[in-house]
């Protein structure tokens, strides 16, 4: 564990209040990097395994939401799905990382964006994911993706 907890918000990331299932596993931090949206995860002893590092599913669901809600931010807010994701485990994630993913559009259809993400600490990565995102016809709330 670093000697110093990071303290998110005195270096400009930001959280929103979610009632859905992110708000139960956060706080998911948010911020701009020139005009790409970054997500971070300060994580803590709640997302850990009997490892004593960060449960797999929780990085899981950390990239499926920060690759979706870059995937919602590239299609002029669109409503969309995953329907797939592939997740890579790098590296360890311990108690006092903060991880900050990044992810872009790898290809667009009409239908369909193919996405990649990566999620480091420092210089180190951690994870790693691919996956693609449905647009859904329906129109759906404005708060973000289906994902």
């Amino acid at each position: 564990m670093p000697d110093t907890i990071f303290d998110p918000a005195a270096e400009g990331w930001h959280t929103s209040t979610d009632a859905e299932f992110i708000g139960l596993v956060g706080p998911i931090w948010r911020k701009l990097e020139g005009e790409r949206l970054l997500f971070g995860l300060l994580a803590e002893e709640r997302h850990g395994n009997r490892n004593g590092a960060v449960h797999g599913g929780m990085l899981m669901t950390l990239m499926d939401h920060a690759i979706a809600m870059n995937s919602w931010e590239t299609t002029g807010r669109r409503r969309q799905a995953t329907i797939q994701l592939d997740v890579q485990f790098v590296s360890a994630v311990m108690k006092g990382d903060f991880l900050i993913v990044r992810s872009e559009v790898v290809r667009a259809t009409r239908s369909v964006n193919f996405m990649r993400g990566t999620a480091t600490i420092g210089d180190r990565i951690a994870v790693t994911a691919n996956g693609i995102w449905k647009m859904l016809e329906q129109p759906g709330p404005s708060a973000g993706p289906g994902a």
